[in-house]
């Protein structure tokens, strides 16, 4: 252990992958900055930037700011900050003492939110791709589980009561197509991600009408330039000094939209494991309570939800801070940035990693299912039971009441009296229903009841999930290490 005497982050610690945390790491981000000036410098040297007739920017130039895109010098650039308050004139100053050859070309004509903002969109766009990855194998994975378990008959509850029952597979679906849904928003908003580009210092590009000599034509290149040295299909076509904070907004809605998906399934797992349907998966050596020795706690789905809530309150951040910006920039959104949009995508990590590490070791208790469907089957089937009677000769509106009477009976037998439910006897000792006990209790088939789950869970796979999976096989086979 190290730095015991200060704050650490528990996203870095304990939750978020290494994956992610090289995303938001500061070797990141510099590097970026670097291959930005780099994309500048070229962009400008390409389209001819010159002074009496001599280029301004040569190869050689070019070629010594590729020399030092990894080698940060930060000692140099920290040095440089405490004097100057000011980060990106710090590292300017730094690259420019590794490169003295270009030292008097990097950042020409441009301003800090050229390297910050535009960085900002790489890191996102990065991050979404990395999430996205976790978010395909996560659904590949629930996928199974409901393929495994789409006949397997369980209770359904509404308002958390018994109902009509399903089957595991199906309530799976329920929590699968929450995160396609997520998924189709993540490429949406993926899809339309653009580089601000090099707009200075209010968005006008003037500086670049200084340097070019008001030649509107070579200047109209130089975003699109830039764009596709970065991978990016165009930049934002107008902006202030920096790209709207509506981006932010619509980046952290994405992950607010995962992290409720996976609340969501969390809680249901939660609830089933107190049902002692379906469990997380718990480790050998694994410690429930350092209490009661025998408990088993849902601890992992309890850190979904937990994180969850995190990531969901966080998206407000983005969405206040675009409202309140002033007209073509203010600074009032660079602190909480740096916290909201960080944090949001390492707890999203930390997220997904445990639903790859839930899903994929799930165990369902089959026989534990199936005993507390049977206690509740008999008032399913009522309906089953009233229709069967009406069609050897009773009144369908008569029957109705007399099964409602005997359902209360049978149900005050279960609460009240702590004994097993006895409908199927009480419908069976009554003389308006022509049937004995031998014969309702053979249309106690689960299967009957659960509609037709098996095969919408079929459809659903074939038509909407496999299609997906398809489409991403080069990006599945994700298995998540979780920390603690």
């Amino acid at each position: 252990m190290s730095n015991t005497d200060r704050y650490s982050s528990p996203l870095s610690e304990r939750y978020a992958s290494k994956e992610m945390q090289y995303i938001f790491s500061q070797d990141k981000k510099f590097s970026t900055w670097r291959r930005l000036w780099i994309a500048l410098a070229e962009t400008e040297m390409e389209l001819g930037l010159s002074q009496d007739g001599k280029p301004v920017i040569t190869q050689d130039m070019i070629d010594e700011m590729k020399q030092h895109i990894e080698d940060i010098n930060y000692d140099v650039a920290v040095a440089r900050e405490k004097e100057v308050r000011h980060d990106v004139m710090s590292h300017v100053y730094a690259y420019g003492k590794q490169c003295p050859k270009a030292a008097g070309i990097i950042h020409l004509g441009a301003t800090s939110c050229y390297v910050g903002d535009n960085t900002d969109i790489i890191i996102m766009r990065d991050a979404l791709l990395l999430i996205r990855k976790k978010l395909v194998n996560v659904i590949a994975e629930l996928a199974a589980f409901a393929d495994k378990y789409k006949a397997q008959p369980t209770l359904a509850f509404t308002h958390f009561q018994p109902a009509q029952p399903t089957t595991v597979g199906k309530r799976a679906t329920l929590w699968l197509n929450e995160f396609v849904m997520d998924l189709e928003d993540l490429d949406y908003v993926l899809s339309t991600l653009k580089l601000l580009g090099s707009k200075g210092t209010t968005g006008t590009q003037a500086s670049f009408l200084e340097l070019f000599n008001g030649d509107n034509e070579t200047i109209d290149k130089i975003d699109p330039t830039i764009a596709k040295k970065m991978g990016f299909e165009s930049c934002y076509p107008v902006s202030g000094q920096t790209y709207s904070r509506k981006v932010d907004t619509r980046v952290c809605n994405i992950l607010a939209g995962i992290a409720a998906s996976a609340h969501k399934m969390s809680n249901d797992i939660r609830l089933l494991q107190h049902l002692k349907e379906v469990e997380e998966p718990f480790e050998k050596s694994q410690i429930g309570s350092s209490a009661m020795a025998y408990k088993r706690n849902p601890m992992r789905s309890e850190r979904i939800a937990s994180l969850s809530r995190y990531v969901m309150i966080d998206a407000l951040n983005p969405a206040i801070t675009s409202a309140t910006q002033w007209f073509e920039r203010t600074l009032d959104d660079s602190a909480n940035k740096r916290l909201s949009i960080a944090e949001g995508f390492l707890a999203t990590d930390g997220v997904l990693d445990l639903c790859l590490n839930v899903v994929d070791g799930l165990v369902v208790y089959d026989k534990v299912i199936t005993k507390r469907l049977m206690s509740e089957l008999p008032f399913m089937a009522t309906e089953n039971i009233m229709m069967d009677a009406v069609k050897l000769g009773g009144n369908r509106q008569e029957l109705h009441e007399k099964i409602r009477t005997l359902s209360m009976e049978a149900g005050k037998n279960v609460k009240v009296e702590g004994k097993e439910n006895n409908l199927l006897e009480l419908i069976a000792a009554d003389d308006e229903f022509p049937m004995g006990l031998e014969e309702l209790e053979a249309t106690m088939e689960p299967a009957r009841y659960v509609g037709r789950s098996p095969r919408q869970v079929e459809v659903y796979l074939r038509d909407v999930i496999t299609p997906i999976l398809d489409a991403n096989k080069d990006i599945l086979g994700v298995k998540a290490e979780i920390n603690v």
